[in-house]
């Protein structure tokens, strides 16, 4: 049963609609629900209902955006051919960026309200047969990889997000409070062994800073891998030289502080201050893959 403190700040809700605050109502939708979680079929339901009667009288407005950063989403998919012990394996990297695109208009940045909308782009990348070690496989990569479009939630998706994202958290199943940033937590791989070949990846940043924006930028990332019997180094490299670096054994560089390099894992979040325009993650994973399909999710974002 509701109590009368639970609906005065119900009540509230409804006045912050009425001036269109929606930053103040999903805080207060969220604490609603964590006093009395019996509430959750009758706010849910609600709120929706009040979503859709704004979008009646105010859909300029609920269609715009208030999320202050930009989305780069996009994946990679790499398939190991003969050579490789991982062979027939595949690796799917999915990639999530976001960044501060904060010397553009919203008239000239490149935005689309749905980042699965593609109907604006028209080049892809064809499958290309590449070589590592002098073993062959294939990247398939889209055209927005690598920071050519980016996009905003709409208003109410950003509502509905976010609702959904304070759930999570309060399960425990998300450990950032932004929808659209993970956090996986650090977990060392039980023990991890010196093999003889794999796999190497350069995933780029996306900032504007450093090219007379004002400096270097700040990284924080999460990684993951869900193969159980596998692990990964990743290290913040200058620039994608260092992959060609890597591969050529000449060595290579990456940034020496902490929290911008890890050996061994199966999943780490860490972050990396004062990282160049075109820096990135070089992400290594041992040729010791024993799925058909191996995922490795990648959260960056933009701090400063």
């Amino acid at each position: 049963m509701p109590t009368c403190t639970n609906m005065y700040i119900f009540h509230h809700v409804v006045v912050d609609l009425y001036q269109y605050n929606f930053k103040l109502i999903i805080r207060n939708c969220c604490y609603l629900l964590k006093k009395n979680k019996t509430l959750l079929y009758f706010v849910l339901p609600s709120l929706a209902f009040i979503l859709i009667l704004s979008n009646i009288f105010f859909g300029h407005l609920v269609s715009d955006s208030i999320y202050d950063q930009d989305i780069n989403k996009y994946s990679i998919y790499v398939h190991l051919h003969e050579g490789w012990a991982s062979n027939p394996g595949n690796i799917l990297f999915d990639i999530t960026n976001v960044w501060n695109n904060f010397t553009l208009d919203d008239d000239d940045a490149i935005h689309t309200e749905d980042p699965f909308d593609i109907s604006t782009l028209q080049v892809y990348n064809t499958n290309q047969l590449q070589y590592q070690h002098d073993r062959s496989y294939v990247e398939l990569k889209h055209e927005f990889s690598d920071c050519e479009s980016s996009w905003k939630p709409v208003l109410y998706r950003y509502v509905v997000d976010t609702l959904r994202n304070k759930v999570a958290l309060a399960q425990g199943t998300q450990l950032h409070d932004d929808p659209y940033i993970s956090v996986f937590p650090t977990v060392k791989y039980k023990d991890p062994m010196a093999t003889a070949s794999s796999y190497a990846q350069f995933i780029p940043i996306c900032t504007l800073r450093g090219d007379g924006s004002g400096g270097d930028t700040s990284y924080e990332y999460s990684i993951s891998i869900n193969d159980p019997n596998s692990w990964f180094d990743v290290y913040f490299v200058p620039s994608s030289k260092q992959l060609d670096n890597y591969l050529d054994s000449d060595g290579f560089y990456y940034y020496p502080q902490d929290g911008c390099h890890a050996t061994g894992h199966q999943s780490f979040h860490g972050t990396c201050e004062n990282v160049g325009q075109d820096s990135g993650l070089l992400v290594v994973i041992p040729d010791t893959l024993t799925q058909s399909l191996t995922k490795v999710q990648i959260s960056l974002h933009e701090t400063r």
